[in-house]
């Protein structure tokens, strides 16, 4: 048999390939948060249709949607008139959790002749309403359940199109932008910690460095990495290629670029979802002219968001059958009486 038999054949080099990766998810074609017919029910009460859970470490993933949220709540603490039924503490938390959850509960508590005694607040994070009318428990887990005295609870909630169990807070919507701006503080702070960079590809193909030369450069790149890390690497490759090294760098100039652009997009969706003037939450214009009078700005908040939102909630005063919720007259300068 000749040597040219005996050889085996040489594979054809391998052709470059392409491909993409990422598609957009449209949001109409997919079963989403909001797309219940009805809450699910266990027996007793019915389960919220998105988590509130979920809802509460929302609003702390970004410092525009809790300060909007909580400059809701001061003023309509600021201009509320306690009552010896309802302090201005308790009256803090009702608004909170209306605010934030699209639900809130005040439980009446009774005297031995059925007068109204006090009213409590508990908090609607773990409050579920019951499949029997008048009945709502308070869930803190699987074993801690606690039923309260049928009729004693009202329920203050915002009407939603999907169901009539639950409320849905009016920020629903902004829900994405809030997560989406906490990813892009999220990618700035690795982006930082790992020098000002995205990442890099480091393309080694010089044939004079052997195996223990890169397993030497491979550990010098990892103790090079954390916060004030800023070390240069030597290389020393005697005989080696002009190009048998080389340093790319991925996307680095996106990513200053992008993070500004996301910040200030995202910001505005949560404005619009909160119905708040920038400069009524200390946001700093951009622009020389800035956002105006903001003296003016909050007279015009205050009678097209804060009126309506306290003609909402003296729906408790229709149940109670007394006037309990009571608000002052907004005015800049107003001091809580």
């Amino acid at each position: 048999m000749s040597d040219t038999a005996d050889q085996a054949p040489v594979p054809a080099p391998a052709g470059a390939q392409a491909f993409t990766f990422g598609e957009p998810t449209p949001v109409l074609d997919s079963r989403g948060i909001l797309d219940y017919a009805e809450c699910w029910q266990n027996g007793r009460y019915y389960e919220p249709p998105v988590s509130l859970s979920g809802l509460a470490r929302t609003t702390r993933s970004n410092p525009t949607l809790q300060s909007g949220l909580l400059f809701k709540r001061n003023m309509l603490s600021l201009t509320f008139k306690p009552h010896p039924l309802l302090s201005r503490e308790r009256f803090n938390q009702l608004a909170l959790d209306w605010i934030t959850f699209g639900t809130a509960y005040v439980e009446r508590r009774n005297s031995v002749t059925g007068a109204p005694l006090e009213m409590l607040v508990p908090l609607a994070q773990y409050v579920r309403r019951g499949v029997v009318p008048g009945e709502f428990f308070q869930v803190r887990g699987h074993r801690e359940e606690h039923a309260f005295k049928p009729g004693s609870i009202f329920q203050l909630r915002d009407a939603d199109v999907d169901q009539e169990i639950y409320g849905m807070p009016e920020w629903l919507s902004a829900v994405q932008s809030a997560l989406l701006n906490e990813s892009a503080t999220l990618f700035r702070r690795r982006y930082y910690n790992n020098g000002s960079h995205a990442g890099f590809i480091l393309y080694l193909s010089d044939a004079n460095v052997n195996d223990g030369d890169v397993d030497a450069m491979r550990q010098a790149l990892k103790d090079s990495k954390g916060v004030g890390n800023f070390r240069n690497l030597f290389l020393h490759s005697p005989g080696g290629q002009k190009d048998g090294i080389k340093l790319i760098p991925i996307s680095e100039v996106a990513a200053k670029d992008e993070f500004s652009g996301i910040k200030n997009v995202t910001r505005d969706d949560m404005l619009t979802a909160l119905r708040v003037q920038p400069q009524l939450l200390g946001i700093v214009a951009q622009n020389s002219g800035g956002f105006g009078d903001i003296g003016k700005a909050a007279q015009v908040w205050a009678a097209m968001e804060l009126a309506p939102l306290q003609a909402r909630m003296t729906a408790i005063n229709e149940w109670l059958g007394m006037d309990v919720i009571r608000f002052n007259p907004f005015t800049v300068g107003t001091a809580g009486t």
